[in-house]
């Protein structure tokens, strides 16, 4: 009779397959939500960030966790934050994840060049300046085509972040850790949208204190809360009470419920006369900040045709100053 055969000592060369390993499978979805989460701390705002339920942000997070063998994140009914090693794992994850984004774009960028299509988002009007700076980069590539959308005034970051755009045109402020400012357009004087049945609607001018005296019309969600306190401000400098009304997902919501006279919306000098009204008045606002757009893109989608859209816009400003009379900023800088 034999007996079983010994083990041999010291290392084997068993094969793999058959076996799984963590990153087996792995899905970037995962990492992007985990990156995401990271940054909101919130399920729902991660998920309206990502155009996904918040169930398929557990879901993904989950999987993530399951690979790591840890948790990565705790959750209760009042907060959510990062686990310690979910905090480790952050920061050794996003230059990792951004780098390889940015590979990816440029192995693209190099197979095709500035041809295909550049989508540019807008909010309010696409003006003169932003028009020129798109003529322009028409003429120089022609291979690429420039494709313009309007970008809800709800969510001036989302096509972004969702690549429905590669470039924005938004109105500042923008402090989005994985987005990029640009060229910043002239600032414009803030006027107040009202009905012209508003007591304050014969006034020529108001001051930013008389703001108390009306209900402001504010942009929705998922526009973060300092980017919505910035276009319908809560208080006046003084401390004074702003009341609050109606929240709307785009401008021409924004304009209807003026004109019915349920408040008022803050807009800057150009989209007001370039919307104006029977049934509305633009009155102009002294000591609020000026009203300023910025091209923004996704830092991670830097591509051949972005960069030459930021020069095309650089050099529309440049040119603006050069030809506009000194009493009229119309600039890009």
């Amino acid at each position: 009779m034999s007996g079983p055969h010994p083990t041999p000592a010291g290392p084997t060369t068993t094969p793999t397959a058959g076996r799984t390993t963590p990153t087996a499978g792995l899905e970037v979805r995962e990492l992007e939500c985990f990156l995401v989460l990271s940054e909101e701390l919130h399920f729902g705002r991660t998920g309206e960030r990502l155009y996904v339920s918040q169930s398929r942000v557990s879901q993904l997070l989950r999987s993530l966790e399951s690979r790591i063998g840890a948790r990565l994140v705790e959750r209760t009914s009042r907060r959510v934050r990062l686990t310690p090693l979910g905090e480790e794992f952050r920061t050794s994850l996003r230059p990792a994840y951004d780098a390889l984004r940015a590979t990816v774009e440029r192995a693209r960028d190099a197979a095709r060049g500035v041809e295909g299509r550049l989508t540019i988002g807008f909010q309010g009007t696409a003006d003169d300046r932003v028009m020129q700076a798109i003529d322009t980069f028409q003429r120089r590539h022609p291979g690429c085509v420039a494709k313009i959308v309007e970008i809800p005034l709800c969510d001036p970051f989302g096509a972004l972040r969702s690549g429905a755009v590669d470039v924005a045109v938004t109105l500042l402020p923008m402090a989005e850790p994985d987005l990029a400012l640009g060229p910043v357009f002239s600032a414009q004087q803030q006027t107040l949208a009202l009905s012209v049945r508003h007591p304050l609607a014969d006034r020529a001018a108001i001051t930013v204190e008389d703001l108390a005296a009306v209900t402001l019309i504010s942009p929705d969600g998922p526009a973060p809360a300092y980017w919505r306190v910035a276009h319908a401000p809560p208080v006046t400098p003084q401390g004074r009470p702003i009341a609050a009304g109606p929240r709307v997902s785009t401008l021409q919501e924004g304009l209807t419920l003026a004109a019915a006279d349920r408040g008022g919306m803050l807009l800057c000098r150009p989209t007001a006369e370039y919307h104006g009204r029977r049934d509305l008045v633009f009155v102009p606002v002294t000591g609020l900040p000026d009203s300023v757009l910025g091209l923004v893109h996704h830092t991670a989608r830097e591509t051949a045709r972005v960069r030459a859209f930021l020069t095309a816009v650089t050099e529309a400003g440049e040119a603006a100053r050069t030809t506009a009379p000194a009493t009229g900023p119309a600039d890009v800088r």
